[in-house]
């Protein structure tokens, strides 16, 4: 047992607190370098020489130095439009989304909202049944009229059944008193809920944001469905997706014919498309990771 000392601001350990501290420390770095390595191997093979990767494989510290995969990616400037693209679609899905979720999730939890609960049940029925691929497609394109329409993309990604109730399950946390006393105060049900208990989901709208932000950035199989040869700027991911396709493709297309494309860096150019793509993501979440814990613990154990 852990004893305190006389100030009261320090603890002893005794020696089976130091084993099991000490256990733990090496599980968690052994865990994290488990997690990083790889992201760093996938740094060093991007700026590998494509020669190198085929005969030693993937390289932590690149033997022969190169930027040659990168330069393919970006040649052209068709990239970054994709990444302007993609920060679009991403910031603007994230803060719509966020709205139309918190609002939703706030509404179902009121206990004056009449009908909530058959709401909440169709919600999650829809969970449960999917009509298929097909259905679908003809939806969006026969019924909405989205074919080689950005709204095609970013429309199915706003919200989804697990977020809302992910929402609703956090609204339970915060006591219905808060929204009885400011109806006592005449404010309206808008107000209530942008002065009073919209600061209060910061947590929620952290981790619901960051979901939100994920799925908008790693977009790729909507494009391809909805997006065809005629639209000059694809998502971030979709581009990155045709790059490497196209060199696959000429790599297979051009075999036994009289050109050397032994110094097409097609390893590499995976490695670099995958730095690219992962990058930003892993840039912004530090900032919302506390608020992202919080968010998912009490999503998880509020039922």
């Amino acid at each position: 047992m852990a004893k305190s000392t006389v100030k009261g601001t320090k603890i002893k350990l005794d020696r089976s607190d130091i084993i099991i501290r000490t256990i733990g420390y090496v599980v968690v770095t052994l865990y994290a370098l488990a997690c990083v390595l790889p992201f760093l191997i996938i740094i060093g093979t991007s700026f590998t020489a494509e020669e190198v990767i085929r005969t030693e494989g993937a390289q932590l510290f690149p033997k022969q130095f190169t930027t040659k995969a990168y330069e393919m990616v970006i040649q052209g400037g068709a990239i970054w439009k994709s990444y302007g693209l993609t920060i679009t679609m991403t910031l603007t899905g994230t803060l719509v989304g966020l709205g139309i979720i918190s609002m939703t999730g706030y509404a179902l939890q009121r206990k004056d909202f009449p009908f909530r609960n058959a709401i909440s049940f169709y919600i999650y029925f829809t969970t449960l049944f999917s009509a298929g691929l097909a259905p679908y497609y003809l939806m969006m394109t026969q019924t909405y009229k989205l074919q080689d329409n950005y709204l095609a993309v970013w429309l199915p990604l706003l919200m989804s059944s697990w977020l809302i109730i992910l929402m609703k399950n956090f609204v339970k946390s915060i006591p219905h008193e808060i929204t009885e006393s400011g109806k006592i105060d005449g404010a309206g049900d808008m107000k209530i809920f942008t002065a009073l208990i919209l600061p209060m989901l910061k947590p929620a709208l952290a981790t619901i944001g960051l979901f939100l932000a994920i799925g908008y950035w790693n977009e790729w199989y909507q494009s391809s469905l909805f997006l065809s040869e005629k639209m000059s700027v694809y998502p971030l991911q979709y581009t990155l997706y045709k790059v490497v396709n196209k060199v696959n493709s000429l790599k297979s297309t051009v075999a036994g014919q009289y050109v050397d494309l032994s110094d097409l860096p097609s390893n590499g150019l995976k490695m670099a498309n995958a730095i690219l793509a992962t990058g930003p993501v892993i840039l912004i979440y530090p900032f919302v990771q506390r608020y992202f814990i919080g968010g998912i613990t009490v999503g998880a154990v509020k039922g």
